[in-house]
């Protein structure tokens, strides 16, 4: 895959998948690490250790970061959309500083595979290579996707009486959220996608996986 140019207010899918297609998440305190990363690597100031803070007991990104005075952050990228499954994720993003998308996918990445390694007592890295990232500039882009990274996880939907209630319950992606139904507000910036979501939840219609 060519390596984009990332520009500033330009919209990009970014995803990757464990190395070996390995379960990059084997557990709910694994899920909830990672959301609390894409929130607190989401800074041009440099993060502290996030095993002085981190509460694996905690519920959501604000209760994990609620006795921390910091200052306001200095956003990388805005993150409008994620999805994680066992074994990869799904982000959609808008740069907002210079080189932003590449300083944050480094935090997130090496600050996850450093605790995922020392919490499994593995070495190595964890992620199949770099990072994948496809522009979005097109307007079936900005129509479907979301879509589609949104119902990933109903390839996980073995028992639910109907897929809208099994994303809604689904805790580890921003689904929830744009629903009204309080997961991880802060990790998202919803707005440019809102409407189109809200309307999938009202009409039912939920695209397929393909």
């Amino acid at each position: 895959m060519k390596k984009p140019v990332f520009i500033n207010d330009h919209i990009y899918h970014i995803f990757n998948r464990g190395v070996e297609k390995r379960h990059i998440f084997m557990d709910k305190k694994d899920y909830f690490r990672f959301v609390h990363c894409l929130y607190e690597f989401n800074n041009e100031e440099q993060v502290a250790n996030l095993n002085y803070y981190f509460n694996s007991k905690s519920q959501s990104v604000e209760r994990l970061c609620v006795n921390r005075d910091t200052g306001p952050r200095k956003l990388l990228v805005e993150v409008l959309v994620f999805s994680l499954m066992p074994n990869h994720y799904h982000l959609i993003v808008r740069q907002t500083r210079d080189n932003g998308i590449v300083k944050f996918m480094q935090k997130l990445g090496t600050g996850y595979t450093n605790y995922f390694n020392k919490k499994y007592d593995r070495v190595g890295g964890l992620f199949q290579g770099r990072f994948k990232a496809v522009l979005v500039n097109r307007e079936s882009h900005f129509i479907h996707l979301p879509f589609y990274i949104h119902t990933n996880p109903l390839y996980l939907n073995y028992r639910s009486s109907t897929s809208i209630d099994f994303l809604e319950r689904y805790r580890w992606s921003s689904f929830p959220d744009y629903v009204g139904k309080r997961n991880f507000p802060s990790v998202t910036i919803r707005g440019l996608f809102l409407i189109s979501l809200v309307d999938m939840k009202n009409t039912g219609n939920i695209c397929s996986n393909g």
